[in-house]
């Protein structure tokens, strides 16, 4: 495999791409090894016709022409699809229960630089002079840092799960495209083990931009993943140009320390300074990042000025706005407790969690006269079962993807003292998943939470939601899946300021409205991905169909489902480089069938995304809090 330094990257050749596929010249720039092939799944005839279309332009490549050079330099022919090995259904593999509690008696850590290497081929090396120039620019990930994430240390017995969880941690970093944990058998011995760790990077330097001439707007962004090789993490962005607004251009910063002293705290700062939002922010923080972790906590404070909307009413043209500004002191502590068994070599997965937190809050400048300065102290309860599976093509495009899959069950209560009126909390919430390879991922999720004053619920929100993912359909070297989200969010006796959206993450993806609000939302969508075989400098195409469906109503005895839905259809591409940190990017065509009135909203958009529209939830505990109402 070939991948030229990212400043080669450029739009022009994207659209080349697209172009050489609009007009049919295909072409198959990866293939899978027939042993991990379905063979009930192989077309023969078209693997026969992919292999003619590729030779033939091959062929064509290496002329001496104008056609032959630039295909010899937009398309990767030789690009394999890695045999990854290990990739069983579920992550907790039984074969690593008969070294539990064995001695480590060595630990090897081999870390790979981006370009060249592969984590399955540790023989493979770079090959030519790009390769070898992206990874002089790249500081490698240092072997004590890897060292530090590890569950286990030399000369201490092994716990149960260690390995395996050790290994979700490494491949679940920003920073590592994957991570392989090894257990040398031929060395292994009745009370002692040699364990081998192999890593790989990203490319961690990366950023986006973009320039409208005819209107001077722009947008940079720099991104560092891994500072120095050392796992630090930083963000700038910038934004010039901007009309309309009290400023003419937009700063933000952000700065994050992992894992300090192995004792897997994080240090997160930010500075925000923009138009209408503004934040400094400093937390450290601990979450239940393993199932055996026993504490995790946070503490940190925070300043906010931001502007929220009021109220639409039927006739406002255009949005009306106010000011809010506070700041804000943050903390809590939780602690989970495992259950007993007898069985010396099995680790229960089910934990019982206890956390408490305090939230201080005080205002400076409030938009009505709901917020009001208060203390809240809350409280919860939960029991987690967490355990994790391993796929690929989900939200990657070949690397191992670890899907979580279990149950949680929590409880909350509280109390707020405020300035003019106190109240309780409660709430509840339960969500599932499961996964097998034959059948997908379904996952499901209630909640329900509410203040009580005076014996009226109050600032209250029911929740559903509900995530589907097929399993993967292949066809020689395409692959389908398909995605389909159901969410219901219903206020109760919500403040009037306190209104939802369907604007893009929140229902439709690409709409925008400025005045389309209500108290209650449903929403469906739909997503078929279709991997494709072809690849852009090392760039993985697949194509996106959507469609996206949302019901929005006002007040708190609505029921949404009585209008007519908001729609959206669409139809486009994403790509990505898994060697690098650039995030996915999507261009994506929709078509809006609906539109709000007083409102001046195109029926046709073309739009462009990095952010992926669905995610997993992991079943881990995290603190007690206020429900989203968003």
């Amino acid at each position: 495999m070939s991948y030229p330094h990212p400043k080669l990257y450029r739009l022009p050749l994207l659209c080349l791409l697209g172009l050489l596929l609009l007009l049919g010249r295909v072409c198959r720039a990866q293939e899978v090894p027939a042993a991990v092939q379905d063979s009930t799944l192989t077309d023969t005839t078209r693997q026969r016709f992919d292999d003619r279309v590729m030779d033939n332009l091959k062929k064509l490549s290496e002329r001496k022409t104008i056609m032959g050079k630039l295909l010899k330099a937009v398309l990767v022919f030789d690009q394999v699809d890695e045999e990854v090995y290990g990739l069983d259904a579920e992550l907790i593999q039984r074969e690593y229960e008969k070294h539990t509690y064995k001695i480590v008696r060595r630990i090897d850590i081999l870390s790979l630089d981006a370009f060249g290497y592969s984590i399955n081929d540790t023989a493979r090396v770079p090959q030519n002079i790009l390769e070898k120039l992206g990874n002089s620019l790249h500081v490698k990930t240092g072997r004590g840092l890897i060292r530090n994430k590890l569950l286990f240390e030399k000369m201490e017995p092994l716990e149960p799960l260690a390995l395996v969880e050790s290994e979700r941690l490494l491949r679940q970093t920003d920073y590592l495209l994957d991570a392989r944990i090894i257990v040398n058998e031929e060395t292994t011995t009745a009370d002692s083990v040699d364990v081998f760790v192999i890593t790989k990077d990203i490319f961690s330097l990366g950023g986006s931009g973009s320039f409208t001439p005819s209107s001077g707007r722009g947008r940079v962004t720099l991104r560092e993943l891994n500072f120095l090789g050392q796992g630090h993490q930083t963000e700038l962005s910038y934004r010039f140009g901007i009309d309309n607004a009290p400023r003419s251009w937009e700063a933000a910063g952000y700065y994050t320390i992992e894992n300090i002293g192995r004792t897997y705290i994080t240090a997160d700062m930010a500075f925000v300074h923009k138009n209408y939002y503004k934040e400094k922010s400093a937390f450290l923080s601990r979450d239940f990042f393993a199932t055996n972790t026993k504490y995790a906590g946070a503490a940190g404070a925070s300043w906010i000025e931001e502007r929220i909307m009021l109220p639409p009413t039927e006739e406002d043209t255009i949005p009306r706005y106010s000011n809010l500004a506070y700041n804000q002191q943050d903390v809590w502590l939780g602690r989970s407790f495992k259950f007993k068994t007898y069985y010396l070599g099995f680790e229960p997965r089910g934990r019982l969690i206890a956390g408490l937190r305090v939230i201080n809050t005080n205002y400076s400048v409030i938009a009505t006269e709901n917020f009001q300065d208060n203390t809240l102290v809350m409280g919860s309860l939960g029991y987690s079962v967490r355990k994790y599976y391993k796929d690929r093509y989900l939200f990657g495009f070949g690397r191992t993807e670890d899907i979580p899959a279990g149950g949680l069950l929590s409880l909350t209560g509280g109390y707020e003292n405020g300035d003019l009126r106190q109240r309780k909390y409660l709430g509840a919430s339960l969500s599932m998943a499961k996964y097998a390879p034959t059948f997908g991922y379904l996952y499901g999720r209630a909640s329900y939470d509410s203040f009580r004053r005076e014996g009226e619920w109050e600032q209250g929100v029911v929740q559903l939601e509900s995530l589907y993912f097929t399993r993967l359909y292949e066809w020689g070297n395409w692959k389908l899946r398909h995605f389909i989200w159901g969410r219901g969010t219903w206020g109760i006796n919500r403040n009037p300021e306190e209104l939802l959206s369907i604007n893009n993450e929140s229902g439709i993806r690409g709409f925008r409205s400025s005045l389309l609000r209500g108290s209650r939302r449903v929403a469906l969508n739909y997503e078929a991905n279709l991997y494709t075989p072809f690849s852009l400098f090392g760039f993985k195409l697949a194509t996106v169909f959507f469609a996206d469906v949302a019901w929005l109503s006002t007040g708190n005895k609505s029921i949404p489902f009585r209008d007519a839905p908001y729609r959206g259809y669409g139809i486009g591409f994403r790509f990505r480089n898994e060697y690098l940190s650039f995030s996915t990017i999507q261009f994506l065509i929709s078509y809006y069938p609906q539109l709000p009135p007083n409102e001046s909203i195109n029926e046709f958009k073309i739009f462009e995304s990095s952010r992926p529209y669905y995610d997993f939830r992991d079943f881990r505990f995290t603190r007690p809090g206020v429900a989203e109402f968003y």
